[in-house]
């Protein structure tokens, strides 16, 4: 081979991160593991890297859907976020993500979390969107993960339809929990723009607090149906986190949470939505056991139209029952 010439090196389709998750990942003294913003922001980490060594170029999150959050992660735990391509489009990566985690001392993993990530490359220099390499699948089991991806687009298009349609700015008695603060320059990433894991994060916050503070009981995450990115925030913008109850069920508390920035000189009427999350949350004792939900009545009529909102999206899901992204089997034990 002559001095000019090179050999393409391939892209890799996926990254594992692993690390042990501290005593400053927990949310809250009692807590029996790591909050659901901290493991949200883990994922989007390791899908950010994945998606960045896939097109080569700045990603930013365009949403996080079918969020399972199956059980808690103690703290001192060996953590491991697997992601990896699932699909591509002209300039969008899906990356399916799964969270595991294991006692150091015996090294059994098992699965915590797993989600969807959609990342969008985009040329730093214009901010348009660029196309990516296309991932074509090789296996058997990369084929069937293209087919689960696949499967969840309708769906997805079907959720953002109905949010579309809500109004969130009448007259309610809903729970509602509403915080305001700058954002940080440790907040953004190297594109100059705040961190998506960092903005879950914020939406998990908010929306523990708000159902804590309903229920009297300490509350996880269990699930989240979509988080939509709409605009990206920067160092100094004023954040609100605007958490409000759509609907309570035995058990669970179902939250619409929204995160509105701007220039703080322009004023808090002159926010605009940068994030739209829906998020499911329960009561737990102190043995992480399940409680009853105290029942939320709507009566304003923005109120019970978000009620049947939140029962539309639930059908939803049940309508399209998309192809499960990851098969429920055993972990494999620490190499």
């Amino acid at each position: 081979m002559s001095d000019n010439q090179t050999t393409a090196s391939p892209r890799s389709p996926d990254v594992t991160l692993r690390f042990l998750a501290a005593p400053t990942d927990v949310l809250m003294a009692g807590s029996h593991g790591v909050g659901g913003g901290r493991v949200l922001e883990w994922i989007d980490k390791a899908a950010y890297a994945c998606a960045t060594q896939w097109s080569g170029t700045y990603c930013v999150t365009a949403y996080v859907g079918h969020i399972h959050f199956t059980r808690p992660i103690p703290s001192g735990h060996m953590v491991e976020v697997r992601s990896r391509i699932a699909m591509t489009g002209r300039s969008s990566m899906h990356i399916v993500n799964e969270v595991l985690s294991a006692d150091p001392r015996d090294g059994k993993f098992t699965r915590a979390c797993d989600c969807l990530v959609i990342f969008v490359a985009k040329d730093t220099a214009t901010g348009k969107t660029q196309e990516v390499p296309t991932f074509v699948p090789k296996t058997a089991e990369e084929e069937r993960v293209l087919q689960s991806a696949l499967s969840r687009i309708d769906l997805r298009r079907a959720i953002e339809a109905e949010m579309e349609k809500q109004t969130y700015d009448g007259p309610s008695d809903a729970p509602r929990l509403i915080t305001r603060f700058l954002a940080k320059p440790t907040d953004i990433n190297w594109g100059g723009k705040v961190h998506g894991g960092t903005a879950m994060e914020w939406i998990d916050e908010a929306g523990a607090a708000c159902t804590m503070e309903w229920s009297g009981n300490h509350t996880v995450a269990v699930y989240a149906g979509g988080i939509r990115f709409y605009n990206p925030i920067s160092i100094g913008d004023l954040i609100e986190v605007d958490a409000r109850l759509m609907r309570t069920d035995t058990r669970s508390m179902q939250m619409s949470i929204h995160v509105r920035s701007g220039n703080p000189k322009g004023g808090r009427d002159h926010l605009r939505t940068a994030i739209h999350a829906t998020v499911t949350y329960i009561g737990i004792d102190l043995d992480g056991q399940p409680l009853p939900a105290p029942q939320f009545t709507p009566v304003t009529p923005e109120d019970i139209q978000l009620a049947e909102h939140a029962n539309i999206l639930r059908d939803l899901r049940a309508e399209y029952s998309p192809v499960p992204l990851i098969p429920r089997h055993s972990m494999p034990r620490i190499d």
